[in-house]
């Protein structure tokens, strides 16, 4: 009999040679996706960057910035082709539970209203609209709004 082994989901601190498998991702979902800069800035500022592979595959990420007792998600990404299964709610969860390891009692984040999917996401997390921040996005023809959601830790 033999068994097969299966790699199991591994979340591990983003390095900047994940770079060259972050941006492919963030290119291919986004209209104005963050920049290599922003992610090495994100790096070099000690932020909680991780990635999150499946079997070796990226499958996802997020930038997270704590400090003075709150938290603040600056991006999570899924990878197209695995969208809708669930990972972005596994990375949520872990960006939490971070947050609230690092000493944290509320987390913020800001989505964009197109963005049904994501603010589906938040919903089921417990996330609420605490505000507007006009104009914040770059989009298409011109600039987008975002909602500032937040939840206690």
């Amino acid at each position: 009999m033999s068994a097969v082994l299966k790699e199991t989901p591994r979340l591990a601190p983003m390095r900047e040679e994940d770079l060259d498998e972050v941006m492919p991702i963030e290119t291919s979902i986004y209209t104005h996706p963050w920049t290599r800069g922003n992610f090495a800035d994100s790096l070099r500022a000690a932020y909680q960057c991780r990635t999150w592979r499946v079997d070796g595959e990226l499958v996802g990420y997020f930038v997270l910035a704590v400090a003075a007792g709150e938290a603040h998600l600056l991006n999570l990404s899924v990878a197209p082709g695995r969208q809708r299964r669930g990972f972005g709610g596994v990375l949520l969860g872990e960006t939490m539970g971070i947050a609230r390891g690092l000493g944290a009692r509320q987390l913020f984040l800001e989505v964009r209203p197109s963005n049904q999917a994501a603010q589906g996401l938040y919903r089921r997390f417990g996330f609420r609209k605490i505000g507007v921040r006009h104009g914040y996005y770059p989009a298409r023809e011109g600039r987008e709004d975002a909602l500032v959601l937040s939840r206690e830790l």
